[in-house]
């Protein structure tokens, strides 16, 4: 149904705040908290009135929110590297962690010593480094920008209208 589809939700100065469903976004809209900044899948007709169905939604007062520190997890770092694979560059979501430098010769796992890979080339780089397994790096790993709140990846992709109000 319509009414559940996701809406971007951004601050006051257009920061990517959280993502609602349309029924809560038209709530928002309707108290006067929020306006509609992208609009492009229709109406919503009440008795009384007619509202447009909001993809992207922008509140009307600030909110201030505690910056948090990015845990290194898995889905964090397929995050960061785009669900690319950072040896061949194939995009997948079957993706495996690599670290950069292995961790049985002193490599730490942390966000510089660790990148997204797909099977065949973290099975293919063992237990080596990119320049002994001659497989160099697209990108090389650092610790994302603690931006406040974004958008998991498969959003981006559908809803590409977002991808002006999300810094990448």
């Amino acid at each position: 149904m319509i009414v559940n589809s996701p809406v971007l939700v951004v601050n006051q100065n257009y920061e990517p705040l959280n993502i609602c469903q349309v029924r809560r976004a038209v709530v928002l809209l309707f108290h006067g908290k929020a306006e509609v900044l992208e609009n492009g899948r229709g109406n919503i007709h009440s008795v009384e009135s007619v509202f447009d169905v909001p993809s992207v939604i922008r509140l009307a007062y600030y909110v201030r929110r505690p910056r948090r520190q990015r845990k290194l997890t898995k889905h964090e770092v397929f995050h960061r590297d785009g669900y690319t694979c950072q040896y061949c560059g194939r995009e997948t979501r079957e993706l495996t962690l690599d670290h950069v430098v292995p961790r049985r010769r002193g490599g730490q796992h942390n966000w510089g010593n660790v990148v997204s890979a797909c099977v065949p080339c973290n099975r293919r780089k063992a237990g080596r480094t990119p320049a002994e397994a001659r497989m160099p790096l697209l990108s090389y790993p650092k610790a994302p920008r603690d931006d406040g709140f974004y958008v998991p990846y498969h959003y981006l992709r559908t809803y590409t209208i977002w991808q002006k109000y999300v810094h990448q």
